[in-house]
């Protein structure tokens, strides 16, 4: 328990830094930097669950970080680690996320202090609802209010007893799919979001390299062609990063999990490594691949790209020093200490901050809400039309060039955007124009890392709405 206590305080204590370090950059009063920093509420409980023969009490907890925007928004993490000061540190980014990517929520973030992998689902279900009945009773949860996703631990098959537990009590909210995201695409969810954080790793990845005054301190050429990534997780982030940078160009030479890690300076297949590990259950041996016992050890090879994207606190002052990598991507949320934070940036390494690059969840997560909200799938009304029109486009060259397209070209060309393909443009959209937004900033206040650009961008935005809601009496 105090092992637990300490890392989150720990955490915590690193948001608060980059938040005061971002704070000395804007001319903004220290009340008012206050009221920006500081958790506006949290709400802790515990309640029973029968749980076998025996009635056992479950801790949980919401905590909802700001309110200049509503509803506030964050995940529910089930973990034995959970506890106040972590859930705290998550809100607080997810409150800076959402303002990076101009997604309009205010930051939170839940927990349940378990291990699901020791529970029945009929049991897991069970504390799912119940921890839902409890954010209701304190009207925590709703449309409007603050609306949950997933995090480590939960998936669309709790956030579907989440939506289906609020629906059944609020019976007559229309809107009541709108409580929760990240559901199964036939209980309300959105085509894309599986893959939307990783997807968008790979969009800040690739924005940060096609820039040439982001490459050129770092002594690489522009593009990701070619470049060399290392990934740490095979969860849905991790995965989801490695397969879209190699389907992008870029080489995966290692992979890191928990039991160990693999190597190969000319590329694994990450669709394979997925498998093997999905049927021997772990990554280890897969052919042509040199093992890592120690899966900290693969994080330390030479590569272009590190992406952590497991949990907090995995490059720290004892290990940042053996960093090899031209650029960390924090595709977990705190996957870099700040001791470690101060060696990389001395070693001239880029860090692509979390609170940006790991924003593609929250991104379609509103997607997801927006739907909800409006009843209609995206794509539904247009799709059709636009493929007339692009088909009577094609005939109409056709006819005057006096050449037929073959099928294929004429399929890629007539074919109206469906719901993933809307997704994952507004995804790109978001990723695309944040980095921008960060990198201008960077460079006009002369500041001398991207992390902290992010957050200055994130305290100017927040500050607006805090400086409206502060002329009423």
């Amino acid at each position: 328990m105090k092992a637990d206590e300490s890392h989150g305080a720990k955490f915590l204590a690193d948001v608060h830094y980059y938040f005061d370090k971002a704070a000395a950059f804007t001319n903004l009063s220290e009340g008012l930097l206050t009221q920006i920093k500081v958790a506006n509420s949290v709400y802790k409980m515990r309640f029973p669950v029968k749980i076998g023969d025996k009635i056992e009490v479950i801790e949980g907890i919401r905590v909802q970080h700001s309110h200049h925007k509503q509803p506030t928004k964050g995940g529910i993490r089930y973990a034995e680690t959970v506890d106040e000061d972590e859930v705290m540190a998550l809100a607080t980014l997810m409150t800076f996320k959402c303002a990076v990517v101009d997604i309009p929520f205010g930051g939170a973030k839940g927990g349940v202090r378990i291990n699901p992998n020791l529970y029945k689902v009929d049991e897991l279900e069970r504390i799912t609802r119940r921890y839902t009945a409890e954010l209701m009773r304190k009207n925590l949860i709703g449309p409007g209010i603050d609306v949950p996703a997933p995090d480590y631990g939960t998936g669309p098959r709790e956030m579907a007893w989440i939506a289906d537990t609020y629906a059944a009590i609020k019976y007559e909210e229309t809107d009541a799919l709108a409580c929760v995201t990240g559901k199964p695409v036939g209980q309300g969810g959105i085509r894309g979001r599986k893959e939307a954080t990783g997807l968008g790793v790979f969009f800040g990845i690739r924005e940060a390299l096609n820039d040439t005054s982001t490459t050129a301190p770092l002594g690489l050429t522009p593009g990701v062609e070619g470049k060399r990534v290392i990934v740490q997780g095979m969860g849905n982030v991790g995965y989801h990063a490695a397969f879209y940078c190699q389907e992008g160009g870029m080489l995966v030479t290692g992979i890191a999990e928990r039991e160990g890690g693999i190597y190969n300076e000319n590329g694994l297949d990450v669709e394979a490594v997925f498998k093997h590990r999905n049927e021997t259950g772990s990554i280890l041996n897969y052919l042509g691949a040199k093992n890592y016992e120690n899966s900290g050890e693969v994080l330390e090879l030479d590569c272009d790209v590190l992406i952590p994207a497991a949990l907090e606190n995995q490059i720290h002052a004892s290990n940042a020093g053996r960093i090899k990598a031209r650029v960390v991507a924090e595709g977990a949320n705190g996957p870099v200490t700040k001791e470690a934070e101060e060696i990389l940036l001395a070693k001239n390494i880029l860090i692509i901050p979390d609170l940006y690059l790991n924003a593609g969840g929250v991104t379609v997560s509103y997607f997801e809400w927006l739907k909800n909200l409006s009843h209609v799938r995206f794509g539904r009304m247009g799709k059709r039309l636009e493929e007339l029109n692009y088909r009577r486009i094609v005939e109409a060259i056709e006819t005057q060039t006096g050449k037929n397209l073959s099928p294929a070209q004429r399929q890629l060309i007539i074919h109206g955007a469906e719901e993933v393909d809307l997704v994952r443009s507004g995804l790109e959209e978001a990723m695309v124009f944040a980095f921008h937004e960060i990198n201008e900033i960077k460079h006009r206040l002369n500041i001398p890392d991207l992390r902290t650009a992010a957050f200055v961008s994130g305290i100017q935005k927040i500050a607006v709405s805090y400086e409206l809601m502060g002329i009423w009496p």
